[in-house]
């Protein structure tokens, strides 16, 4: 499971001296925490890596924006601590599709649905993220069934 490879990172940065992997470990695990609190009131999710993936893309998301604003503001050392989170947390997201694997996916996915516009978008963009939820960033999926439906 992916919670316990981010545990056992943790332990393993602690032990090493490893100030920033640890401060970036802890903060993804207090991120999952948090994430396990507020499903406390919902539905448990099926699938606990799925959720822990969820969160760590999100996670990407948040960081991968502060390296842009932090580069039009000219903060280059900002950037760079971001940009060192964003290698932390990525050794523990599942393998990418590549940009031919995740065209051809949505491509499937676009003439299963029989989708023709971007009417159709948010019946494909539901189907890419039921299927490809772990291996595909939503950002990414998206942009890609744009291009696709256009």
């Amino acid at each position: 499971m992916i919670r316990d490879d981010i545990k056992a990172a943790t332990i393993a940065a602690m032990k090493s001296g490893d100030k920033a992997g640890t401060q970036t470990l802890r903060m993804v695990q207090s991120a999952i925490l948090n994430r396990d609190i507020e499903l406390r009131t919902g539905t448990a999710p099926a699938d606990d890596d799925a959720m822990v993936t969820e969160v760590l893309q999100k996670m990407l998301k948040q960081r991968r924006e502060s390296v842009d604003l932090y580069r039009q503001g000219n903060r280059e050392e900002l950037a760079a601590a971001e940009e060192a989170e964003i290698v932390i947390i990525e050794r523990f997201l599942p393998k990418q599709l590549t940009d031919d694997e995740a065209k051809a996916a949505i491509a499937a996915i676009v003439a299963e649905t029989g989708a023709a516009n971007m009417k159709d978008m948010g019946r494909v963009m539901g189907l890419v993220k039921e299927r490809h939820a772990s291996s595909l960033e939503p950002a990414r999926a998206s942009m890609l069934v744009r291009s696709t439906l256009s």
